[in-house]
Parts: structure tokens; sequence; C-alpha cells
């Protein structure tokens, strides 16, 4: 089935990597001044394209869409499209070898056959100013680039009808112009999350989106959404379904489905971790006004030094960004996850936090980072990695209480940090099978993690320069590292619900938290 993964659809692909092919065969009908693509949404993690016998493509990365012009390969009648899928990791791709989280194969999100003009709109990017005031009219920033041919003195027209605008700029030699305009839309927060129908046209092109309009900061220990204080309230999430058997999402239904249960926790953020998620779950959660953490697979220890590597992870990047830009609800781009300091990181992170800013510079930009004691003995810690010099948050994960000690040892830890900027906790928790109760001081029981979950909220309290958290993680998830057998079974159990939906002890004490 496509899109969907093999892992969870036959039992003998369960643990399998490697290559499988894919067949679609289509009728397709030439249509006079149009040109045509293939749209891939994902395919994990190496994938060829071939159509009617001719290889046409090569794509590398798991989680982020690809398009690939097919005009001249298509022809009248029977089509025949062929993708050969392999998702063997390697030493030098992104992410490596080492992850914990299900390798999940195959063509994982929709398949499309696009048929647009000859000059179309390629891409565009709309946005409130990020000076603008926290509410009344407002400067908003917009560009169009055209792609396709005769891009020269285009006339691009950008409407918004709702707020009476229509603005108009001429394309440059290269079919890209710059649009500025004043308007007064409502702002776009979590008890708000206003969209508007924005139409974008030029030759006979037209593109229809909705978009919201915010601004985010940071100033000092704080951080601001329409310049007022805002705390995130969070929770890490996994793109894989509530159900027995878990797959890929894919569908709304399962979008919806892990939606609901954040919700319910009273959850206004959430990190999309550890790749980008499917767009679906991005745009879901902007009409509820859940806002987002989006993250690319730089996990880990990969190969700093490793100039084509860079290349690949900063492709990726590129190819979030340029799929959610125009999101209200991502204000966090993250460039990596737990990843070890050394000088070839340093300089590898710090070039991929320079091409956000270059593409976006109305967000903020982190990484999920690591704490570090100070003075183990009397429980000093500190979040103190050089990227904080170029990151707007001090963003870390921390396990107090499950890989460092008991549950107790939050009670006599304290936090410090090098400069005033917000804290985000990314990660803490600890895990738990649901229905196995016992002693709060056993671990994998429901009493261990609440307790825990209770003392860390504790601890957090404590903490200076605190402006929000995301607990590790919604759900039980499937990863090749957890094999304690009649615990773990292929899951990472730190979920605050089972892989089923179950909730555990913890879910009700982050829920009544965030209440």
């Amino acid at each position: 089935t496509v899109p969907n993964d093999w892992n969870s659809q036959y039992e003998d692909l369960y643990l399998y990597e490697g290559k499988i092919w894919y067949r679609r065969n289509f009728d397709f009908i030439p249509q006079a001044g149009k040109r045509h693509f293939l749209h891939f949404g994902a395919v994990n993690y190496e994938c060829e394209v071939g159509l009617n016998g001719e290889l046409i493509a090569r794509h590398e990365g798991g989680y982020t869409p690809f398009d690939i012009e097919v005009t001249d390969f298509l022809k009248e009648g029977n089509n025949e499209l062929t993708v050969i899928v392999d998702n063997t990791r390697r030493r030098d791709a992104v992410p490596t070898v080492n992850s914990d989280w299900w390798n999940y194969g195959g063509i994982t999100r929709s398949v499309e056959l696009l048929s647009i003009p000859d000059t179309y709109v390629r891409n565009y990017y709309v946005a409130m100013d990020k000076s603008a005031p926290s509410s009344g009219t407002a400067l908003i920033n917009a560009w169009v680039q055209l792609g396709g041919e005769d891009l020269a003195s285009r006339k691009v027209t950008l409407a918004i009808p709702e707020l009476d605008v229509e603005a108009q700029a001429v394309t440059d030699a290269d079919g890209y112009a710059e649009l500025s305009f004043k308007a007064d839309p409502g702002r776009w927060s979590p008890e708000t999350p206003v969209l508007y129908d924005v139409i974008v046209s030029a030759a006979a092109d037209k593109v229809s989106d909705r978009i919201g309009f915010r601004t985010v900061a940071v100033k000092g220990d704080k951080i601001l959404l329409n310049g007022k204080q805002i705390f995130l309230r969070g929770c890490a999430v996994h793109e894989e379904s509530i159900s027995q058997n878990p797959e890929r999402v894919n569908t709304r239904e399962e979008v919806e489905a892990l939606l609901d249960v954040a919700q319910e926790m009273n959850c206004n953020f959430l990190r999309l971790a550890h790749y980008p998620h499917n767009e679906m779950m991005v745009r879901m959660a902007e009409e509820r006004g859940i806002m987002v953490w989006d993250e690319i697979p730089c996990y880990w220890s990969i190969m700093w030094e490793n100039q084509q590597t860079y290349e690949n992870t900063q492709q990726q990047l590129v190819d979030m960004i340029s799929r959610d830009m125009n999101r209200a609800n991502v204000i966090i781009w993250s460039v990596a996850n737990e990843t070890p300091r050394c000088p070839e990181r340093l300089e590898f992170l710090r070039k991929l936090i320079d091409k956000c800013r270059e593409m976006d510079p109305t967000r903020l930009v982190s990484a999920a980072m690591e704490k570090r004691y100070i003075d183990r003995e009397a429980g000093l810690l500190t979040m103190d990695d050089e990227l904080l010099e170029y990151a707007d948050i001090i963003s870390f994960n921390q396990y107090v209480g499950w890989y460092d000690g008991s549950s107790d040892k939050c009670d006599k830890v304290v936090w410090q940090f090098p400069m005033l900027k917000p804290v985000l906790v990314t990660e803490f928790g600890g895990g738990a099978v649901y229905g196995n109760h016992g002693p709060d001081t056993e671990r994998f029981t429901e009493e261990y993690m609440e307790k825990l979950y209770i003392k860390n909220l504790e601890m957090f309290s404590r903490m200076p320069q605190f402006s929000g958290l995301c607990p590790w993680v919604l759900k039980d998830f499937r990863s090749p590292k957890r094999h304690l057998a009649g615990i773990q079974d292929d899951y990472n159990r730190k979920g605050l619900i089972s892989e089923k939906g179950e909730k555990k002890k913890a879910f009700h004490v982050m829920r009544k938290y965030y209440e």
C-alpha cells in the first residue's frame, strides 16, 4: 500500500532493511501548454525513480518532499512508474546507522502527478514583518519565485480577499519578485488560530493557501508570541500511529488521533522529533492552534568532517524550511538532537543555523543539546554548549531520575545557565509499561514514572529562565535499541500513553500541570 511503510504491512518485513521495487501503471493524456511533475511527499531513505524503463532521478533523505519534472518522459496512453527504495542505514547518511526510532522503509507519503502551466509559481513566502505590533495594522512582506519559461517581466499578484489586499509586482530576469503591503490581520495564536486565504497568481498559474500572521521573538529570558510572553506547554512526538500494530503516520485520522491526545493533555506546543513530519501534521496542528518545533534528523554522532554528509543535511534543512515556512505555528527550526561536542560539530551546526537565518529571519533557531555537571557532588547542573552563542534559546534534554540517579535526586539539583536566554527543556521523563504497577522505587512501573514526573516538575519550578518543556514522549514508539524482554519488546516505553493509546499515570500528572 502506498503511502505506507513495508515493516508494518508484512510480518516478514518487520526488520527488513534493503531494497524493494515498487511499480505503478497509469494512463496519461498530454495537455498542450502544460508541464508535468511527479511529487513525492517522502521516500525512506534513498530511491531511484524510473519512468517507462528510463532512470529519471535519484533522491536521498527519508522525510522531506521532492519533485521530478517528467514532461519529456511521459507518453500518451499507458505509462510505467518504477521506484526502487532502499532504507539501508549508512555511516555517512543523515540519520546515521545509530538511531532510536524505527527505520520504516518505503514510499511513506503520497505520490502525485501534477500538471501545471509552462510558466508557474514555484514557491512563495508571506509573513508579517517581525517588528509588527501585537495588534492593528502591520507590514506584510512576501516574495514569489516563478519556474518554467519566460520568467522575466511577469506580473505577479498576491491577494488576501478577507483583508481587501491585492498587491502586485513584476518579476526580475530570474522570475523573482518581492512585495510589501500593509494590512490588519488578526494574529494567529493558540487561543485564536486564525488563517486567511492567500492567492498567488502569475501568467496562467494560480496557487491558494491558508496562512496565519504572527510574530515570534526572544527578549531576555522570555519567548514572545505577538509581543506577549508565552509558556510552551509541549510534548515530543514521533510520526508513528496509535495502534495495536503501529505504522508510519500517513492518514488524517492517524494525525488527528495524536493531536487529540496532545490537546487533551492541554498542550499548546509539539516538538516534532527527530525529522520533518508529514505535512498534514504541521497543517492540522496549525488549524488547532498548536505551535511546532520542526527538526531535521541530524542526530547523535554523524560524520561532521564529510562534505557530502553536510550537503545532504543542509538539503534536508532547506527542503523542510521550503515546505513549512508559510506555517504560522512553526516557531522554532531545530538543526540537531544530542550531538556530541567537538570543534567539527560546532562548525557544521553553525553553518546550518546560518542557512536557517538566511532563508527565514522571522523564526527562532536552536537544537536539542545536553546538560553538563559543573559539580556532580553538589548537584550543580548547567547547559553551556558552545552552540548557545548562535542559538536563540537554551534548549536541552535531561533525564535526572532515569539515566541520572533516582527521582529523589531532583530535590538536590541546582541549575544555572551562562547567559540570559529562555530555557526550554526539550526532553525529560522515564519509562513504564502501561498497567505495570508496583512501588514508586521500581523502574518501569507506572508509579515510578508518575513520581519521576512529579519530582521533575518540582525541579523545573526552581529552574531560572524556565520558558517551557517537552516531556519525552507522547506515545510508546518502536525502537531497534529497546530489547528488554517483557518490558520493552522493541518499544521505547517513555510514552505518556502506550502504543495502543492507554493513558499512564504520568499523563494525568502532565494534564493537571498544564491545566
